[in-house]
Order: C-alpha cells, then sequence, then structure tokens
C-alpha cells in the first residue's frame, strides 16, 4: 500500500475509534503527527463536530495587574528577572476591569477572565477581585480568573462571589517543565487545580508550544489533562519575547502550530480545545483553518502583553465557516 494510503487509514481508524468514545494511546497519537494536513484536519473535524458541534466557544481576558512577577518562566515578559519593555502596574481598579468586560459583552465573548501577575495574587487582591467578579457576572458573562497558585480557601472564596472558571495552565509536560520555570513546581501546579475542582469550580488549563518541547511531551501533557478531567484547554504559542531566555527562539511553522490542535482534538475529544495568545504571530493568514484542525474555543482581543487578531476579523472568520458563537443564554 502507498505511504499516502497508509497513512489515511491509520488516520480514518483513529478517528472511527474516537467517535466511538475509545480512548487513544500516546503511540496511536504519535502517528498522527507525519499524517497529509488535509486528511488530519478532516479526521479533526469529523471529532469536533460530533463532540462540540458547530458552536465557538469566545472569551476575552484583561492583564489586570502586570509585570514585577518574581517567577522565572522562560517565556513570560512579565517576570522581574527579565529584561522586557513590558508595562508594570498594579491590580486595576474595579472600574477599570469592567470598563473592558463591557467591551468584551458588545464582541459577544461568553466568558471574561481576570489575569494577574506574580506567583499569587495577596489577601487584600482577593478580596477586591471578588467584588469586581460579582459584578462582571452582573453583565452575563461568565467570570473566569487566573491568578496564580492559590490554595482551597482562597478559590472558594472567589467562587462564593461567583466565579465560574479558574484558568491555571501546566505550561508543558511534566518532564519539560524544569527546562521552563524553576521557581515554582509542577507539582504546585496540579495542587492548584485539585483546588479549584474541590470547591466545584470549572478549570481551564492547558499550555505554551514551541518552548523547545518534543511532541512526546506534547502527547504526556495532553493524556495529564485528559485525566485531570479538565473542562477547557487553551493552546498559547510561544511568542518570543526580547529581553527573556526565549527571545530568540523562532515560532512555530504554521503547520506544525495547526497540528497540535488536532492532537488534542484526537486525545481530549470533548473538551473545549480553545487557541490563545500568539495565534496572529504563529498562524498569520492561516488563522481560519484553527477549527478545521479541532479547535472550538477562540481568545478574542488582546492577549496579556501584546496584540491580537482585530475582533471584527475573528467574527467574520466564524460566520464565513457557517459556525456560531456561545452566547451566555445559549451555554
Amino acid at each position: 500500500m502507498p505511504l499516502y494510503e497508509t497513512f489515511t487509514s491509520v488516520v480514518d481508524s483513529l478517528r472511527d475509534r474516537v467517535l466511538k468514545a475509545e480512548r487513544l494511546s500516546a503511540q496511536e497519537c504519535l502517528s498522527l503527527i507525519e499524517a497529509p494536513v488535509h486528511t488530519l484536519f478532516e479526521a479533526s473535524t469529523a471529532i469536533r463536530e460530533h463532540y462540540r458541534g458547530n458552536r465557538v466557544d469566545l472569551c476575552s481576558i484583561i492583564n489586570a495587574k502586570s509585570g514585577g512577577c518574581s517567577e522565572d518562566c522562560a517565556f513570560c515578559a512579565q517576570s522581574s528577572r527579565h529584561e522586557t519593555d513590558v508595562q508594570y502596574y498594579p491590580l486595576l481598579d474595579s472600574e477599570r476591569i469592567l470598563q473592558r468586560a463591557r467591551e468584551a459583552v458588545t464582541w459577544g465573548a461568553r466568558r471574561f477572565c481576570i489575569v494577574t501577575s506574580g506567583r499569587k495574587v495577596t489577601p487584600k487582591e482577593i478580596d477586591r477581585i471578588a467584588e469586581t467578579i460579582a459584578r462582571i457576572k452582573g453583565l452575563g458573562l461568565l467570570p473566569c480568573a487566573t491568578l496564580g497558585i492559590l490554595t482551597k480557601e482562597e478559590l472558594q472564596t472567589l467562587k462564593d462571589a461567583g466565579l465560574y472558571r479558574y484558568h491555571h495552565n501546566i505550561e508543558t509536560s511534566r518532564r519539560f517543565f524544569k527546562e521552563v520555570c524553576t521557581t515554582h513546581t509542577f507539582e504546585e501546579k496540579l495542587k492548584t487545580i485539585e483546588a479549584a475542582m474541590t470547591v466545584g469550580l470549572s478549570v481551564c488549563s492547558g499550555g505554551l508550544f514551541g518552548l523547545g518541547e518534543t511532541w512526546q511531551d506534547r502527547v504526556e501533557m495532553a493524556l495529564l489533562l485528559r485525566e485531570l478531567g479538565v473542562d477547557s484547554v487553551p493552546i498559547n504559542f510561544l511568542i518570543p519575547i526580547k529581553g527573556t531566555p526565549l527571545g530568540n527562539k523562532q515560532p512555530l511553522p504554521a503547520l506544525e502550530a495547526l497540528r497540535i490542535v488536532s492532537l488534542f482534538r484526537f486525545l481530549l475529544p470533548d473538551r473545549e480545545i480553545r487557541v490563545c495568545g500568539g495565534r496572529v504571530q504563529t498562524l498569520k493568514g492561516l488563522q481560519s483553518m484553527i477549527f478545521f484542525a479541532g479547535a472550538d474555543g477562540l481568545l478574542i482581543g488582546n492577549y496579556l502583553t501584546q496584540k491580537g487578531s482585530s475582533v471584527e476579523d475573528d467574527l467574520f472568520v466564524i460566520s464565513s465557516l457557517g459556525l456560531e458563537p456561545i452566547t451566555p443564554s445559549k451555554g
């Protein structure tokens, strides 16, 4: 059998097993890496449509506290250990955050996430954020937060205020994590995710690709997220930032980035696969292909410290492909 037909047969076989709710192994998913792109995307689209339909979950974020982070994450512009030109400011007041949330409502976003730099927020900041979360919920949005390594008690405070989802990326595989960060551990991240789930919060956890990790790392990361049972998996692509240890690294090739999306759709077929940071810089004119690769979620608007795609362009692509944004009333 010709090599092309062999790959097509393998992809079709794995697709059919996923559609029957069978779980694939790491080795089986690694066999997808060399498959022809159009064959892989056709299968990924079938899986997305079967489990997630043709609806797209839109979220928006605000960098509510910027710079000055004590951690040494190699990719991050906000670490105080790196010499970058990132803007520094303390926690924004509630009205500034709400102004951005109202803007997200006009875009048709379903979720709005408060993001802060640093290892974790302080007790006083948690109280202020909790008050803001209650007001965000009043706008009809699903409030989310990314506030660092928190305890069960701190997360309970936020949930009581109306927080729906906590976002805490594991970033990469357990094996590769020490190459990315040394000031906190992979286990601390897992403990935070476990605490969020314990208090009844939905959890959004994924990571960043293009750090130098292998395909095996990517598969192991996806399998761990599957084991944890997170609801949403954000996929970010490295934007090399001058002044960081990874500042001179080349961005991922666009097709490799899209293959990552497909890989995660095969391994996490019924989860939200959300493409977030680095989409514009990595995919450029191929951004619309994320939906063919299996994505069903999108971060719209700007990222934390970098520009995102035009909201109008994103909504045009979604509409043109026959997809429909999920609104809170339809959720």
